[in-house]
């Protein structure tokens, strides 16, 4: 079904089945498959190829070259009917990947709202990404791994598969991620090592003083009391319940399975 106010060039090619919302521009030598949806607003500049069972939200931008819903590159997949799912307002530049999840993995790769993806990002099979990210020039994410909310991934990382990047984390540019990241914190090299809190991201971000200082000292529990993780944990939970900021440490230790960064 395509809305009588879709804009589809001449040259694009729509399959049967697809539904297509009111508003969409669908530029030259698209490819749009026939289990596609695509929301209201939507605008795909050229040569892009969305395949699958996959849906897009609305007022998104989606530049040339980009290929979205296509077959995931694990091998165990054997064509079961696993999907994408594309929130709101998200920017995906050029000749980005983003490919459907596996059976193995929930069957689904997920990216929220107002998330920018530049040139030659790769999200792959059963990730998931929250909402207002950052994925620099030819950031590339293995299966399952899941960003949260307002998380910046640097240029030419690369993230292990099943890692956890919590919530306002800033990821520099060249690192390996090979363990889970706890929220705020930044994080550089290969392997990637801790350099501290996100503080000017959270200050951008509306963050109280009361709230960065219980940060700071949660981080500090983590990594610079001498204490393991066990030990460290009972006390920045305790910190937690004064400050809510806190939680979301608490709520990353309960989600990470790979260990964190040190």
């Amino acid at each position: 079904m395509i809305d009588n106010t879709a804009v589809i060039h001449p040259t694009a090619i729509v399959e049967e089945g697809a539904i297509i919302g009111a508003n969409v521009h669908i530029g030259p030598f698209c490819w749009i498959g026939s289990q596609v949806e695509i929301g209201s607003g939507s605008v795909l500049k050229s040569h892009i190829v969305v395949n699958g069972i996959t849906k897009i939200g609305a007022d998104n931008q989606i530049y040339q070259f980009a290929s979205i819903g296509e077959v995931n590159q694990d091998l165990k997949y054997a064509g079961e009917p696993t999907r994408v799912e594309i929130g709101d307002r998200n920017r995906i530049r050029e000749s980005v990947t983003i490919h459907r999840g596996t059976a193995q993995g929930g069957g689904l790769t997920k990216i929220g709202n107002d998330n920018l993806l530049m040139i030659n990002a790769h999200i792959a099979h059963d990730c998931k990404i929250g909402n207002r990210c950052i994925l620099a020039n030819n950031a590339t994410l293995a299966g399952h791994v899941e960003a949260d909310d307002f998380v910046i991934i640097g240029g030419m990382t690369a993230v292990h598969q099943f890692c956890i990047i919590g919530a306002h984390v800033m990821v520099g540019g060249c690192s390996g991620v090979a363990q889970d990241v706890p929220p705020y914190v930044i994080a550089q090299g290969n392997h990637a090592t801790p350099f501290g809190i996100n503080i000017e991201g959270l200050k951008r971000r509306g963050f109280e003083k009361e709230a960065l200082h219980a940060i700071r000292n949660a981080y500090k529990l983590l990594y610079r009391s001498g204490k393991t993780l066990d030990e460290a944990k009972p006390e920045i939970e305790a910190l937690a319940k004064e400050h809510p900021a806190v939680q979301l440490f608490v709520d990353f230790f309960n989600r990470s399975t790979r260990g964190i960064i040190r």
